[in-house]
């Protein structure tokens, strides 16, 4: 468990989906328990939302690449020109390593180990999938705690789909899968992958699913299931709208749940 000091110095980052999967955990069971630090994670909840307000954003001006691309030098090299300035370079450069001394030698070595160790380090770094899953799943625990997990509480598809009108540019399909076991209880909007997705929540028995959804411009992606820090995982993309389900329900559970809505929506649509 989190120290409550901790905790409370880390809340405008959990909130903002900047911590690890870890602490999201350790901070959401801090809040299981602790008033004080639920009244300050709902103030930051409210301050993070307003921030994020469309007032709040300003858009570039339709020219702006335009002008940029204006003040660009004009005369660039040919692949030709380049490939002999290319060539060039190595050349010299292979001419000034034979005048160098020791001291030179060691002192190039050891700026090429930095960079190759600079590299190394950046090929390191979790892809934007691994970053991705990281912000779903701390999204998910962060929707269990304070009673957060529906904005709407409603199993009607009717009531629950109007509700975005106006808080979102798309409207996300709402599908209802009760007489299969995942009876649709609510939803909420969130924050995710860099812009605004609908969260709609279903159940499993007592297990809450999480389904996020928001526009795509990246072509049609087969179902993919995964599991990670206790959660299980599906998500694919269709008809210009990504998809991702969570929950601890068993993988099994999950993986049919995401068929029976992929199979819904492609016939709505």
């Amino acid at each position: 468990m989190m120290e409550h000091a901790e905790v409370l110095e880390l809340l405008p980052a959990y909130v903002d989906q900047e911590v690890s999967v870890s602490e999201t955990i350790r901070i959401a069971r801090h809040l299981n328990d602790c008033v004080e630090c639920q009244r300050n994670f709902a103030q930051q909840s409210q301050l993070s939302a307003q921030l994020k307000a469309p007032a709040f954003r300003y858009a570039a001006p339709a020219d702006l690449a335009q002008r940029i691309n204006d003040a660009l030098p004009k005369d660039r090299p040919t692949p030709a020109k380049a490939q002999v300035g290319q060539w060039q370079f190595w050349k010299n450069f292979g001419g000034k390593l034979k005048s160098v001394n020791r001291f030179n030698m060691g002192a190039l070595l050891a700026g090429l180990l930095t960079l190759f160790w600079s590299i190394g380090m950046f090929l390191s770094l979790p892809s934007a999938q691994d970053r991705l899953t990281d912000e779903i799943i701390s999204s998910h625990v962060r929707s269990l705690q304070v009673d957060h997990l529906s904005d709407v509480v409603s199993t009607d598809r009717h009531t629950v789909k109007p509700w975005f009108n106006g808080r979102l540019n798309f409207s996300p399909p709402v599908i209802d899968l009760g007489l299969q076991g995942y009876p649709l209880i609510g939803g909420r909007l969130d924050y995710l992958n860099g812009h605004a997705a609908a969260a709609l929540i279903y159940r499993r028995q007592l297990h809450p699913i999480n389904l996020y959804v928001w526009p795509s411009n990246e072509p049609a992606a087969a179902l993919v299931t995964e599991s990670r820090d206790g959660y299980h995982l599906a998500h694919w993309v269709a008809g210009g709208m990504t998809y991702w389900a969570i929950s601890d329900v068993a993988s099994g559970d999950l993986a049919t749940f995401a068929a029976l809505l992929k199979t819904q929506i492609n016939r709505a649509g």
